[in-house]
C-alpha cells in the first residue's frame, strides 16, 4: 500500500465476510503451526489484521512494513516498525519465527529479504512464506480486474521462490486456502487452493 487512501479501502474491504473468512483460516493455519512462547517477526505486515489475533493468543508479534500509511492502521497494541523488509532493524537472532504473509512477492530484493530473515532468527528458527499461488481460479479472477493488489506482484515463480528460499532454509511446501467464487474451503489442488505456504527450518552455518 502507497497511500493512506488506499490503506484505508484495505481496512474496509477486510470487513468484508469474505475476507474475514480468509483471515480466520489463515490465522488458523498459524495457530497450528507456532509453538507456544515463540516471538514472531511479521513482515510486510500492513494493518497487522493476523498479527493482532496471533497476540491475542498470547504470542508475542512484531509487524514490520515499508508503509507509514499502513502501519498507521495497526492496534496501538500491537508493536510496529516502519523499516523495508531489505533492511531489518533488528539485532542478530533475536526471533524464533519470521513470517511473510502474502507479502514476499512484493518484496523488490526479496533475496535480501530472505537474507535478513534468516540473519534475525535464532539458531533452528523458522520462516513461514503465504505466497499467492499463480496458477490458482482465485489468482486469475483477480489478475483479469484493472485494479486488484495482485498486479504489483513483482515475483510470480514460485519454483524460483522456493529454491531462493531453500538456500537458507530446509524447506517443505503445500497448497492451502481453496477459494472459488468468493467460497473458502479446505484444498491442497493447486488449481483451487490461493496460496502456497514454504516453511522452513534455518540451515546451520557453514564452519568452512
Amino acid at each position: 500500500m502507497n497511500t493512506g487512501s488506499e490503506a484505508a479501502r484495505y481496512l474496509q474491504a477486510c470487513e468484508n465476510p469474505f475476507w474475514r473468512q480468509v483471515f480466520a483460516a489463515e490465522l488458523d493455519y498459524l495457530l497450528r503451526h507456532l509453538r507456544p512462547g515463540d516471538e514472531v517477526l511479521s513482515v510486510g505486515c500492513g494493518p497487522a489484521i493476523i498479527e493482532s489475533g496471533l497476540a491475542e493468543h498470547g504470542f508475542s508479534v512484531i509487524g514490520l512494513d515499508v508503509s507509514q500509511e499502513a502501519i498507521a492502521c495497526a492496534p496501538d497494541t500491537l508493536r510496529t516498525i516502519v523499516a523495508p523488509a531489505e533492511k531489518m532493524p533488528f539485532d542478530d537472532a533475536v526471533f524464533d519465527v519470521v513470517m511473510f504473509i502474502v507479502s514476499l512477492q512484493f518484496v523488490e530484493n526479496y533475496r535480501q529479504a530472505l537474507y535478513e530473515a534468516r540473519r534475525v532468527l535464532r539458531p533452528g528458527g523458522r520462516i513461514i512464506a503465504m505466497l499467492l499461488n499463480p496458477d490458482s481460479n482465485f489468482f486469475q479472477a483477480k489478475s483479469a480486474q484493472a485494479d486488484s493488489y495482485v498486479r504489483k506482484m513483482r515475483h510470480c515463480n514460485l519454483a524460483e521462490l522456493e529454491a531462493v528460499i531453500n538456500e537458507g532454509f530446509e524447506v517443505r511446501g503445500d497448497y492451502f486456502l481453496g477459494i472459488t467464487d468468493e467460497r473458502v474451503f479446505s484444498s491442497h489442488d493447486p488449481r483451487t487452493a490461493a496460496l502456497c505456504v514454504i516453511q522452513g527450518n534455518k540451515r546451520r552455518e557453514s564452519k568452512e
